[in-house]
């Protein structure tokens, strides 16, 4: 088994990232200026990435699938981003920002980045704030904060349901700066398809340009990979449906270790899933658990008269409603973190309480708007409540939200040490791409805070430890033999898929391979469902190989080419998560077996065995992957049995 070494610094946890910036190796401004950076993605880790390092004096080359780095995944994100500024007073501090996400994603994140990541927190607001970021703001003029899942303290900032969007802008404002004064070239409409590597360190991409079909060469001393997550692996997702995970999977490929693959996060909030016909799932922020109540019907005769339209969800007195994470969890209420959310509401419906088709719980605003009035829920949640009249055209201001819960996030993703870069030098993963700071389940509003936290104040100090030793390596030229030889790999791979002109399309059998993960891969999993689980796979991906239709050219604009090279990866993800969940015969946040659980239901950990990051190695197609372990060992904080009872 391999050594992991995940070069965290030594000393007190409060002074590690402190201690590493003071001795890191730098890069001085005339030397910056011979540096070049690939990086890929423009979410809100890419585009802060990349500005700041251009922002530095670096060159850098930017990569995104979309017409625009405004059209990244990042602007979908509505709650908010947390930060440990303690503004409201109540206790809030970047130690309890620390523990309270190291424990929500159930004691399986890296102390040392975990720390890290709240000690940067406040910084990102500031920076925000100073880009024009227009967070909501009390009366008097304060930033305003609210309550987020898996906290007793209020640290969230928002703007209204679309932070994302805006946080996003303010990275796209500092990228746009430096694309105007040539440090950082934009390439618009462009996939990576895979990583080259020269002398065993990563030295550029091969891309292919969306719009011509044409594969391009790009070299670079360093190359960043900022491209979020996999979770479209199970078809329907919150993600957008660009969303992908195989730039990561290429890097997985050509050596990188893909860490706990399995701990993929069920948002409890969504719009449920309305016909066969749907291609994605639609958000609703976990923001709105501050004021609305989560409930099912006490009666199991009421849920089924709900369900036959015979009864209408106000008809239900109050007596006679389960308000069921309020009961089960008196200190958190409906706060609690999402996996404890999700679990307790597949429970309910499980049983039979719940409404609409069934797989649907209510979430309620009729106690806060009469308690605040409707002007400010409106305030707080008008446009998530416009959107989901118009998606499910039904009133929310007078009728129950109806949510269950969805795919939505991945906390495993490439491995990464202290200083983002992964088992292959000079590969760095940031943000959703990396598994680093979440564990077994991600709190919500943190996603925003990682992606900052990595782009904007991590990524530009530790890259420079690596660049430091590489200021006399000259440009690499595309011509060399490893840009020749991954570019030939690609194009038989593409002829592979286009040659084989089978009958089935490639959503059919995404859709399939949905369906396989959602119910062997998802909110539960069992050794044996896991086991059945890994040979439908490889059935399916045999099946994609010998039977999928893709009609155009490959030298063309093909979005079927692009979704078959994804599904592809995905075929090969889903197997990995599978072997991955079946390796790990505990539960853990959003890994659930159902063998390893408390009397009461809750995940049941066993760290005697499993306190570890697994790491995956690539062996080869068709060989089964080697695991190597990374152990956690936890000198600051005592695991315990997580708790959001009292």
């Amino acid at each position: 088994m391999t050594q992991i070494n995940s070069k965290k610094p030594q000393g007190p946890l409060a002074e590690k990232w402190t201690n590493y910036k003071a001795h890191q190796k730098l890069v001085n401004p005339a030397n910056k200026r011979r540096l070049d950076i690939i990086v890929v993605g423009t979410g809100l880790a890419g585009a802060s990435a990349a500005a700041s390092l251009a922002e530095m004096g670096f060159n850098v080359l930017n990569f995104c699938i979309q017409d625009s780095p405004r059209r990244a995944h990042s602007i979908a994100a509505q709650g908010g981003i947390n930060a440990a500024k303690n503004y409201q007073n109540d206790g809030d501090s970047v130690y309890r920002l620390f523990y309270d996400t190291i424990k929500g994603g159930d004691y399986r994140a890296r102390e040392a980045n975990v720390y890290r990541l709240a000690e940067v927190s406040n910084s990102i607001i500031d920076q925000c704030v100073a880009q024009g970021v227009p967070f909501a703001r009390e009366y008097g003029g304060l930033l305003d904060n609210r309550s987020f899942g898996g906290a007793q303290v209020s640290r969230t900032f928002y703007a209204r349901g679309q932070t994302g969007q805006q946080l996003l802008l303010g990275a796209y404002s500092a990228l746009s700066r430096q694309i105007g004064l040539n440090k950082v070239k934009m390439y618009t409409r462009h996939e990576m398809v895979d990583i080259v590597k020269i002398g065993g360190r990563a030295r550029g991409i091969i891309a292919r340009n969306l719009v011509s079909g044409k594969l391009e060469r790009f070299a670079a001393h360093a190359v960043v990979v900022a491209t979020g997550g996999y979770v479209n692996t199970f078809f329907l997702s919150t993600n957008a449906m660009a969303s992908n995970g195989s730039a990561a999977w290429q890097c997985y490929k050509k050596g990188a270790y893909f860490a706990n693959p399995c701990m993929v996060q069920i948002h409890p909030t969504c719009i449920p899933v309305h016909g066969e016909f749907q291609s994605k799932l639609t958000l609703m922020s976990e923001s709105l658990r501050n004021d609305g109540r989560i409930w099912v019907p006490k009666k199991k005769e009421d849920a089924e008269a709900i369900r036959a339209g015979k009864l209408k969800p106000t008809q239900i007195k109050e007596e006679d409603r389960d308000y069921y994470l309020e009961r089960r969890y008196p200190a958190f209420g409906n706060l609690v973190p999402r996996d404890v959310a999700s679990r307790a509401a597949k429970e309910r419906c499980d049983a039979g309480f719940g409404v609409g088709a069934g797989q649907a719980v209510y979430l309620d605003f009729a106690e806060a708007i009469n308690r605040l009035g409707k002007n400010v829920v409106e305030a707080r949640y008008g446009n998530l409540f416009q959107m989901y009249e118009k998606i499910v055209d039904d009133n929310p201001y007078e009728t129950p939200m109806m949510i269950y819960p969805a795919l939505h996030y991945s906390m495993g993703g490439l491995w990464v040490d202290y200083e983002l870069m992964t088992s292959v030098p000079g590969l760095f993963a940031i943000g959703e791409a990396n598994f680093s700071d979440h564990g077994a389940n991600r709190l919500g509003a943190s996603a925003l805070m990682q992606g900052l936290a990595d782009g904007y104040f991590v990524l530009p100090y530790t890259i420079q430890n690596y660049l430091a030793d590489q200021i006399q390596v000259p440009r690499f030229s595309t011509d060399l033999p490893e840009f020749e030889e991954a570019e030939n790999q690609i194009k038989e791979r593409i002829n592979r898929l286009t040659s084989i002109n089978g009958k089935r399309s490639v959503d059919s059998i995404h859709k399939e391979l949905g369906h396989i993960m959602w119910g062997h891969i998802g909110m539960a999993r069992n050794a044996e469902g896991l086991k059945e689980a890994i040979e439908m796979l490889k059935k399916l991906k045999k099946e994609f190989w010998t039977n999928v239709r893709i009609p155009g050219k490959a030298e063309d604009l093909n979005v079927e080419l692009e979704k078959a090279l994804r599904l592809a990866d995905f075929l090969e993800i889903g197997e990995l998560m599978a072997h991955d969940a079946y390796d790990r015969a505990e539960s853990c946040g959003g890994h659930f077996r159902e063998e390893y659980q408390t009397p009461d239901g809750e995940a049941l950990r066993r760290d005697d065995q499993f306190s570890y990051v697994s790491c995956w190695e690539y062996q080869g197609d068709d060989k089964e992957p080697v695991m190597n372990k990374e152990l956690l060992d936890y000198e600051f904080i005592v695991r315990q049995q997580r708790n959001y009872k009292n």
